[in-house]
């Protein structure tokens, strides 16, 4: 399906992606509306492939790296190309790859990381890192081996790599902290202490370098609403040790939701008149999923949803690419022949003709939800599918569910929106978006003041990519 694209005027400065996770048919997507202007005749629609180099189904790590970085790579290996051999550390050096949100800072635009997740997590990564192991998280976590070789952890790339990123909001604070420093929200809870053997302080590192620069860290949601983004340049905002918590369970009184987050980091980059890149990540929506709990997954995608809607409030669609899309998708499937008004998280009408049970119209491929009673299949109308933590029933039990395999969407509106359309490989999106924006190295087209020949007047871009983990979008 395809939306007709509108005529813009050659003047323009903007590119903007939304990345999501579900393996829904088109329709389905377009009911929960992302960004509520879907239906729009200027949104285009393409799927993506999403395999890693050495995996059908893919990893978080190695799909980031492609819609980031241009380049598919091997699962579990963020920043580098498919030369580098996961959690084989003396294969990192010589195949790393730089990512859209570099080359946007080299360009001289404003740039931001803003996720639910650990600000080191897989996806965000991607964005400043060169990794073989998505999971050397600290140097705490990471072999001696691989730090006697010269390796870096993930947290310490965050400060190190491209120490001058504009806006990182999210969580993962223990990974910042020496080892077994109490954490500042959690003192008296030892699994939040810090994590790092090397005894350094990362976030006062970057206090001490940005406090002439109007830089601030903040930890909590009353400092950041604190804060007037006219007079920010910098921000560091970790409001968990790890990741943030689901939407549902959110304390609203301590940590911003993530269109609050999305909110503040647009009012402060925006002010560089060279435009700006905003890399946001729904990652909990994933979260849900491999625990199998639907409900969590879901509100997280309309926290998303609302996230999108903001962002386009706060941009143009005349000088703004938008994209929305996912890394992947998950075995996570909706059926039952339920009828309108039925609740979604609700009962197929149906029973089962082979066991005679209900079942819900959710349902997973694999997953924490598998459960047999007395032998049998649990009758699930004797528990309470509806409360958010159920974890619906899977056709194979695992301790988590897995990714799915299957082309996902790309929702695209703004300048050279119709680059993005039929079916494309998912390294594909960041040399569209790099192309709009006029930024890495394929800028021929690009206006020049010497008056050369240009495809179109292009004015400083700004991008800004929603990652969100498989949302309904």
């Amino acid at each position: 399906m395809r939306g007709t694209r509108r005529d813009y005027n050659s003047n323009f400065s903007q590119p903007i992606i939304f990345q999501s996770r579900f393996p829904l048919s088109t329709s389905d997507q377009l009911y929960f509306n992302c960004g509520r202007d879907i239906g729009d005749s200027s949104i285009l629609i393409q799927n993506e492939i999403t395999y890693n180099t050495n995996a059908q189904v893919p990893d978080s790590a190695g799909t980031a790296t492609a819609y980031l970085c241009g380049v598919k790579a091997n699962e579990g290996t963020v920043g580098v190309s498919a030369a580098a051999v996961k959690s084989q550390c003396n294969t990192t050096r010589g195949n790393e790859v730089t990512s859209i949100l570099k080359w946007a800072k080299d360009a001289g635009k404003s740039v931001g990381i803003v996720t639910t997740t650990r600000v080191n997590h897989a996806t965000p990564s991607a964005a400043y890192a060169h990794c073989v192991d998505r999971d050397w998280y600290s140097d705490g976590d990471m072999p001696a081996e691989a730090l006697q070789s010269g390796c870096k952890d993930i947290a310490r790339q965050l400060f190190e790599n491209i120490p001058d990123i504009d806006v990182i909001m999210g969580g993962g604070r223990r990974n910042m902290y020496p080892r077994n420093t109490p954490d500042v929200e959690y003192p008296g809870d030892k699994k939040h202490n810090g994590t790092r053997k090397d005894g350094r302080n990362l976030v006062g590192e970057w206090t001490d370098r940005m406090k002439d620069k109007r830089g601030y860290y903040v930890w909590n949601r009353k400092d950041l609403f604190s804060l007037n983004p006219n007079n920010v340049d910098y921000l560091l905002g970790l409001f968990e040790p790890a990741d943030l918590p689901y939407e549902l369970e959110r304390n609203k009184e301590t940590d911003p939701s993530l269109t609050e987050m999305v909110d503040v980091a647009i009012k402060i980059l925006r002010k560089n008149e060279r435009g700006f890149y905003l890399l946001v990540e729904g990652g909990r929506i994933d979260h849900g999923h491999h625990d199998g709990k639907a409900k969590q997954a879901l509100h997280e995608a309309v926290e998303m949803d609302r996230a999108i809607t903001r962002a386009g409030l706060l941009t143009s669609i005349y000088d703004t690419l938008t994209v929305v899309t996912a890394d992947h998708s998950h075995v996570f499937s909706f059926g039952g022949y339920t009828h309108r008004g039925n609740s979604i998280f609700g009962l197929a009408p149906i029973m089962s003709d082979i066991d005679q049970k209900p079942f819900t119209s959710i349902l997973y491929g694999n997953g924490p939800g598998f459960k047999f009673v007395n032998g049998a299949r649990e009758n699930v109308s004797t528990v309470d599918y509806e409360q958010n933590n159920y974890q619906a029933q899977a056709a194979v039990p695992l301790s988590m569910e897995t990714h799915g395999g299957e082309d996902v969407a790309i929702f695209s509106k703004g300048p050279l929106a119709h680059l993005l359309h039929g079916v494309q490989e998912q390294h594909y999106i960041p040399h569209v978006m790099a192309y709009a924006a006029c930024i890495g190295q394929n800028k021929g087209h690009c206006h020049t003041n010497s008056g050369s020949p240009s495809l179109s007047h292009i004015s400083p871009t700004l991008a800004l990519l929603l990652s969100i983990k498989w949302l309904l979008c």
